[in-house]
């Protein structure tokens, strides 16, 4: 929770955006870093914005405010900046991300 001015508050809702690329997007990736990882449960936070194209894996990711947000090979997903979550990567993942 954010405390507004004169003590209210409210909560930051983070969502997580999962969509299947054009062929123009997965292009644009090619000279983009790549990341990788095996089957594991983490927590992440990240202060840029992450878009990335999975080249494989299937992961689930459940984010502090109780969002949940679940992708595989061929998806492109972006995550907001600020965002806060636990990863649970199902099978190996590979990446091609850019931040910013």
């Amino acid at each position: 929770m954010r405390q507004f001015e004169h003590g209210r508050t409210y909560e930051v809702v983070m969502k997580i955006r999962v969509e299947k690329p054009t062929p123009a997007d997965i292009a644009a990736f090619a000279g983009c870093p790549t990341w990788d990882t095996e089957p594991s449960v983490f927590d992440w936070a990240n202060d840029a914005a992450e878009t990335c194209y999975l080249l494989r894996g299937d992961d689930r990711v459940v984010t502090v405010g109780g969002g949940v947000a679940e992708f595989g090979a061929g998806d492109m997903v972006t995550f907001p900046a600020g965002l806060r979550c636990t990863w649970e990567v199902r099978t190996p993942v590979q990446k091609h991300y850019r931040l910013g």
